[in-house]
């Protein structure tokens, strides 16, 4: 089934959409989630409440790309039990590591919500990454959407990792210098 035929599904309510979009996504939205959670359980809790908010946002809206609409869903609610779960116990993990390379970037979450729209800088972000070479954009989007580790990335692109965690380096480098040219925080 594509995925035209998934999102009609979804528009008439028929229950069979949560079905297919399992079928055709489940392992890809459990690869996003347990690249964060690094559970498996956890992971694939994430991805049934995937299903749940895909069907309780289709309709209204009528995604452009499903893979990449239910990988969205599926990654914010990963991030939120990752959150809930760090709230709970202190830890480390790849996904600290990941969050605390992007704070150099971007400025504390309540300064970047008293001066700006989270959609607008999300906004700014991709046209910044769209603007990369493509091995550069393919380390970010490793990096910092699936939260690969330096190693995972490296093995990946038959790099070392001082080549990985270098070049990731000065792409934040470029990413804070671009965000501190849009206005949202000075450098």
């Amino acid at each position: 089934m594509n995925d035209s035929q998934i999102i009609e599904l979804y528009w008439n309510r028929d229950p069979q959409a949560v079905s297919a979009s399992d079928e055709q996504y489940g392992a890809y939205c459990f690869t996003v989630a347990n690249g964060i959670l690094g559970d498996a359980q956890d992971s694939e809790e994430c991805v049934n409440d995937t299903w749940l908010r895909a069907w309780n946002a289709i309709p209204p809206t009528r995604p452009t790309v499903l893979k990449v609409f239910l990988a969205k869903i599926t990654r914010r609610l990963s991030f939120d039990r990752y959150k809930a779960r760090k709230a709970q116990k202190r830890g480390g993990g790849e996904t600290t590591l990941v969050l605390e390379e992007l704070a150099e970037c971007i400025a504390d979450e309540s300064d970047v919500e008293g001066q700006v729209d989270m959609q607008e800088l999300g906004g700014v972000i991709n046209r910044f990454v769209a603007s990369l070479p493509e091995r550069e954009q393919e380390l970010f989007i490793r990096r910092y959407f699936f939260s690969d580790s330096i190693g995972q990335i490296a093995d990946r692109y038959g790099m070392n990792q001082n080549h990985v965690n270098v070049t990731l380096s000065r792409v934040r480098k470029r990413l804070r210098s671009h965000l501190s040219k849009e206005g949202y925080f000075d450098e």
